[in-house]
């Protein structure tokens, strides 16, 4: 294609801090808004004392993005690539300056996340928002790449992952061991609000559960767990369960000896990822006679990167998108627009009656 419409990528991710001086004030950014007491931030904190408070998330990103500039070099595709964050540094805003300096008139965004749902997909519309009316009338064209929850690529990489897995599981072990799939909760009025209000809801729960299986389908397993972890919010709100701790403890109270768990709803490792499952979990069963092998997520190898890039093309030569599933994709039915106003909105922020035109 000789002229594209779009000059540049800016790859937005959720950020992660980089030292112990950095993790009070991104915890702060990250609930800002949200009335989270300052005891539950002293708990998280904790978490980050055991990684020198540093998340894996931000070296990932800056690998995920040497890998995409390569790739995107090989296949003869001019389209610098920035890297921006909404809780830390580098931060977005100062990213956008930076681009708008550069020139940038018109700039595709790879969010790191698959996912519909608020957190998921609609406040990445909502950084974008932010930043372009930051950037005031030096502000450039913005728009989101869909989510990629069913991509071949995706899939295809948590495949090859969860058979490295099993073939680490012992022998005697092995035909027995449980598939464990496991993703961020969210409240349950968060869920049933993921996606149009006319799209029968529950959208976010119902994506994790297809990949799922188009993963377990294609490692040739047909029956499989579906769980959550990093629940945050106060006890009396209903989040999304089982929890993952909760139900492999339930697996050995039946007798299962050996699981794969498989952490579908992230791209890339971080604290929440690290805590959750390679220290909690397995500080739990540490105790039972069972052997537990976590899945490595796919943000830093080569098929990640390959999706990526499909991605873009979609964007920039209209290259047909592939799909393993059937879910809705409402980044894709969006187009990179901002979300409407009935999309992915958690019930506490739906406009009232008065106000919903």
């Amino acid at each position: 294609m000789s002229s594209q419409i779009y000059d540049a990528l800016l790859f937005l991710s959720f950020g992660g801090p980089e030292k112990m001086d950095d993790v009070r004030p991104f915890l702060e950014n990250v609930t800002r808004g949200r009335g989270i007491p300052p005891e539950r931030l002293d708990e998280v904190g904790e978490h980050y004392s055991h990684f020198n408070g540093k998340s894996p998330l931000n070296d990932l990103n800056r690998e995920m993005i040497a890998n995409l500039k390569d790739a995107l070099d090989q296949r003869g595709i001019d389209l610098p690539v920035y890297f921006g964050n909404r809780n830390w540094h580098p931060m977005a805003e100062d990213t956008a300056e930076r681009m708008a300096r550069d020139g940038v008139h018109n700039a595709l965004v790879f969010a790191t996340s698959a996912w519909a749902g608020y957190s998921g997909c609609r406040q990445y519309h909502e950084d974008i928002a932010r930043i372009r009316e930051h950037l005031g009338d030096r502000a450039f064209g913005m728009e989101k790449i869909r989510g990629f929850h069913d991509h071949p690529l995706f899939i295809g990489a948590y495949v090859d992952a969860v058979e490295e897995s099993l073939s680490k599981i012992p022998q005697d072990r092995r035909g027995g061991a449980r598939l464990v799939f496991t993703a961020h909760s969210i409240p349950v009025s968060a869920d049933r609000a993921s996606g149009p209000s006319d799209g029968g809801g529950n959208l976010y729960s119902r994506q994790v559960r297809e990949a799922a299986q188009l993963i377990a389908d294609r490692v040739g397993v047909e029956d499989f767990d579906v769980v959550w972890q990093s629940r945050s919010g106060p006890a009396h709100v209903p989040w999304l369960e089982p929890d993952i701790v909760d139900h492999v403890e339930d697996l050995v109270s039946r007798g299962v000896n050996a699981a794969v768990v498989c952490p579908v709803g992230f791209i890339s490792d971080h604290v929440e990822v690290a805590w959750d499952l390679d220290s909690e979990l397995q500080d739990e069963m540490a105790h039972h006679d069972i052997v537990i092998e976590r899945v490595a997520t796919p943000g830093p190898t080569a098929s990640f990167t390959a999706m990526i890039v499909e991605l873009i093309e979609e964007r920039l030569r209209g290259v047909p998108p592939r799909r393993l599933g059937s879910e809705p994709l409402y980044g894709a039915a969006c187009n990179g627009a901002p979300c409407a106003a009935n999309c992915c909105v958690p019930q506490r922020r739906r406009p009232s009656a008065s106000t919903a035109n």
